[in-house]
């Protein structure tokens, strides 16, 4: 099943789930066959500057502009230092840490090129959700923005894995130990000739137990979702300027906004701090053409315009990261006439693998499959449901699910197809709709959250005896965190505990996971083996 390896350093294909447990990979498209040894870095730089985009603007950010020689030039720069001066053997893990930016974009290529096996991580993780992570990829090597440093030196000192530390600069002056090492590196960089099932990407999601899973993403996997999604759905051209909200540390926001602009000569504009108006800023200053951001974002985008916004460069917006409303897709077209694309991936699988498509496009529908990807709603014994009934979705296609030394590869795999835990249903004219998510994991703004990761941070406060939490509708960010609380005796149920617990729960987790409504209660409604009836507390929202 799997071709040579270039990895000294087995330790990624060593975990790599048994054969009897994959799903099918279903790569018989020509677009799909690549050579045994390839290197997705150097694709997406070294054969650009190859391919005559050398002068073509690659990457803008931090008030700084990279064309595809600077970018080449910079991350072979890199993969020297992290080989000589850090010992870097191919099939190590590298983590970075860092907000968009061009830097981490080129310490992503470099780690890329030096055969490393890369862990992209966002700032907002704190300390406990690093050291979870580190230590289940057993990574020894650091790369992070010098701007956040602390939370990382507090998950080294916790970790038994994690050596070394190495800041980079991410604004534009590159004043830190990596930087100055790569000014007397030279800028040709022999990229180690990895296999094209070789692991180049460990993607971390939260699984609904707030454990985290490590996604198993080959060099080949990362030129799928552009040769596929990206071609044939973006129809991306070297003119494009892509914009988005997505995290780089997030597989869709690494695809929206590197591999897809990288691989096709396009550029891309990167923010660290994409909020809405910023988002409107960015597209206006650099005319770009493709947005990759939430519904959320969308309608605050539309309220711009209204105060004299001008997004007419934009050919195309894709939405994900949670359910586009009919609501937001009409006026959306009604104010901008420009397509917007609803879809739905998963970080098990790369990216989107179900879509609208701009000459295809229907409220309320999340479309059809992506070239390449198969998919249909079943029940529970894995039986196809008959049209306009509500199922799970299960989807195979080229890349698919593959956990890292993970029992619930079991569960998300089944009979060769992945079961992503969404319920679908299919409409008669065959697109795809989405109906729900599993229960556990609440989409807020995009971000996954899993409630009992919530639950374990609440519950290590001293007032609190027990919780339960919940996704709750919420107009503005799709759903939003709701804890169900009983407080220990003594402690008062009033706003300012409230208010104390929501501050506790962003100091012990990234911030964006805190319950943002709390409800006091006297008792929570259990079943007889005193588990705690979730599904009772979600009906009383309705």
């Amino acid at each position: 099943m799997l071709g040579p390896s270039a990895h000294i350093d087995t330790f990624a294909r060593d975990h790599l789930p048994p054969a009897d447990q994959w799903p099918d990979l279903l790569l018989s498209e020509p677009i799909f066959r690549y050579p045994d040894q390839i290197n997705v870095a150097t694709e997406l730089t070294d054969r650009m500057v190859e391919r005559g985009f050398g002068d073509h603007i690659a990457l803008i950010g931090n008030g700084r502009v990279r064309t595809y020689k600077e970018l080449t030039d910079w991350s072979n720069r890199i993969a020297h230092v992290l080989v000589d001066n850090f010992g870097v053997e191919p099939g190590n893990r590298v983590l970075i840490r860092s907000g968009n930016n061009p830097a981490m974009v080129a310490a992503w290529l470099a780690a890329t090129k030096a055969g490393a096996v890369v862990v992209n991580t966002m700032p907002l993780l704190r300390a406990s959700e690093l050291t979870k992570i580190i230590d289940k990829a057993e990574v020894t090597l650091a790369l992070c923005d010098s701007r956040m440093l602390d939370e990382l030196n507090t998950a080294k000192a916790n970790s038994q894995y994690l050596q070394r530390i190495v800041p980079f600069d991410g604004t534009r002056n590159h004043e830190a130990e990596l930087d100055e090492a790569a000014l007397t590196q030279p800028v040709m960089f022999d990229s180690v000739r990895t296999g094209r099932d070789d692991v180049a990407l460990l993607g971390f999601t939260s699984g609904t137990t707030g454990e985290p899973k490590a996604t198993m993403h080959f060099h080949r996997d990362l030129l799928i979702i552009a040769d596929g999604y990206a071609r044939e759905v973006l129809k991306v051209k070297p003119s494009d300027v892509f914009v988005g909200s997505p995290p780089l540390a997030f597989t869709f926001g690494l695809g929206g906004l590197a591999i897809f602009p990288l691989r096709f000569g396009a550029a891309a504009a990167l923010l660290e701090q994409a909020t809405p108006p910023n988002l409107v800023d960015i597209i206006q200053k650099y005319r770009a053409t493709i947005c990759f951001t939430s519904p959320t974002a969308y309608r605050a985008m539309m309220t711009a315009m209204d105060d004299g916004a001008d997004l007419s460069t934009l050919r195309l917006v894709v939405s994900a990261g949670e359910t586009l409303p009919t609501a937001t897709y009409e006026a959306w077209i009604d104010k901008t006439g420009v397509p917007i694309l609803d879809g739905i991936g998963a970080t098990e699988l790369l990216h989107i693998f179900i879509s609208n498509r701009m000459d295809d496009m229907a409220a309320g529908a999340t479309g059809r499959p992506v070239t390449g990807y198969e998919a249909k709603i079943v029940d529970d014994a894995m039986k196809p449901v008959k049209t306009g009934e509500i199922g799970k979705l299960a989807v195979r296609g080229p890349t698919g699910c593959r956990y890292l030394a993970d029992d619930r590869q079991r569960a998300y795999v089944r009979d060769g197809w992945n079961v992503t835990g969404d319920a679908f249903r299919v409409n008669d004219d065959g697109r795809f709709q989405f109906v729900a998510r599993a229960d556990d994991m609440i989409i807020s703004s995009g971000y996954n959250i899993a409630g009992p990761e919530v639950e374990d941070a609440l519950l290590s406060h001293a007032d609190v005896a027990e919780c339960a939490v919940i996704g709750v509708a919420d107009e503005a960010r799709g759903q939003i965190v709701k804890a169900h609380i009983v407080l220990r005796e003594g402690a008062a149920a009033d706003d300012a505990m409230a208010k104390t617990l929501q501050d506790y729960v962003k100091e012990v987790i990234a911030p964006y996971k805190y319950p943002r409504a709390i409800q006091f209660d006297r008792s929570l409604p259990k079943t007889q083996t005193g588990k705690i009836q979730r599904f009772r507390l979600r009906s009383t929202e309705h």
